[in-house]
């Protein structure tokens, strides 16, 4: 349709293409992908943190998860989890109408590997398998709405690529003759009519948006409805029309996210007493302290008593023992005797 031709031609100059031969873009809850300058190996290290910072948020369902305490500090190590990565070379034209070629780091993690980290930093977790709303989406580029339907894909790449980004994905309806006397629905926000016209697709999520010219930009009107009920209702202004797209995935995957999105650990730190043998000098404790600062959940250590090559300490813990464990290198400290009741773990410096 010319409308949406104009408006991927207005909206979207710089819109990526992948050469042909390339590997397919990541979408599996543990792969990412990032822009990266060069194939340096500093370029690539610094792309392992950026992409395992995607990976928990997919993962978690939260944008912001890397403020979460310890997250920062795994980062800096995301080299540990990679399985594998790809560069894939995208081609693009720029707003003037220039050819642009951008590097793209592909990032595939071990799962089990980014489990146990997100378990052991107390990330929430958002299961699946997970949903697939259906997107009841109304263009208005100045000739009144337009439903974008299976046939309008391409316009709404930028939302249904976000969604991928944020770990679920969204479906487009049909298009059918029916469906595209929605749009007047859309326009009013009756999401009663859009959930009867969506009953059959499944589930019965709908994300309903709308988006039109507002002073010189774009503005996007969302609501998410989940099974008849309206989680979240969000708006976005600016001169991107590929980024007002984007926030209808941001806002779904955060209403989702908040409604079935479980913790995997308390989330206030533990302070707890422990044992340490084999600390007979101080470059042994030297290497035990080195040792426990390299993990993201211990957060304070307070030596209590030392007697020959046994030293008491109170650890401060992030998400516990059962935290300390899932982190713990084997190769530096062994449990030896694991605590009860009365009794304190205790741990043998290698």
């Amino acid at each position: 349709m010319a409308w949406a031709l104009a408006l991927l031609l207005v909206a979207m100059p710089a819109l990526a293409q992948r050469v042909e031969g390339d590997r397919a873009a990541a979408e599996g809850i543990y792969e990412a992908e990032v822009p990266v300058r060069s194939q340096s190996e500093e370029e690539r290290q610094a792309g392992f943190a950026r992409a395992l910072a995607q990976v928990f948020a997919k993962r978690s369902g939260e944008r912001s998860v890397v403020d979460r305490p310890g997250v920062v500090q795994e980062l800096r190590r995301a080299a540990d989890h990679v399985e594998g990565f790809d560069y894939r070379q995208d081609e693009g034209v720029s707003a003037s109408g220039t050819p642009t070629f951008r590097t793209t780091l592909v990032v595939r993690f071990k799962p089990e590997s980014v489990d146990a980290l997100a378990d052991a930093l107390g990330l929430p977790e958002w299961p699946q398998p997970r949903p697939k709303p259906v997107v009841w989406l109304a263009i208005d580029d100045g000739n009144g709405p337009r439903l974008v339907g299976l046939q309008h894909n391409t316009v709404a790449r930028p939302l249904l690529q976000r969604a991928i980004e944020r770990g679920f994905r969204l479906g487009l309806p049909s298009g059918s003759a029916a469906e595209q006397a929605a749009a007047a629905a859309i326009w009013r926000g009756d999401t009663a009519a859009i959930a009867r016209l969506s009953a059959r697709y499944s589930p019965p999520m709908q994300l309903v948006g709308k988006l039109y010219r507002q002073e010189g930009g774009w503005k996007a009107d969302w609501i998410f409805v989940d099974n008849g009920r309206v989680l979240s209702r969000w708006s976005e202004t600016g001169a991107d029309a590929r980024r007002a797209l984007a926030t209808g995935a941001d806002g779904a995957a955060d209403a989702l996210a908040r409604r079935y999105a479980k913790a995997t650990a308390p989330p206030d730190p533990v302070t707890q007493a422990v044992v340490f043998t084999g600390v007979r000098s101080s470059q042994d404790y030297l290497r035990l302290a080195a040792a426990l600062q390299r993990m993201s959940v211990v957060r304070a250590i307070r030596p209590q008593r030392a007697a020959g090559d046994r030293l008491e300490a109170e650890l401060d813990l992030l998400t516990g023992m059962e935290g300390f464990r899932r982190m713990l290198d084997g190769a530096v400290l062994l449990e030896v005797e694991g605590a009860d009741a009365l009794a304190r773990p205790v741990f043998h410096l290698r």
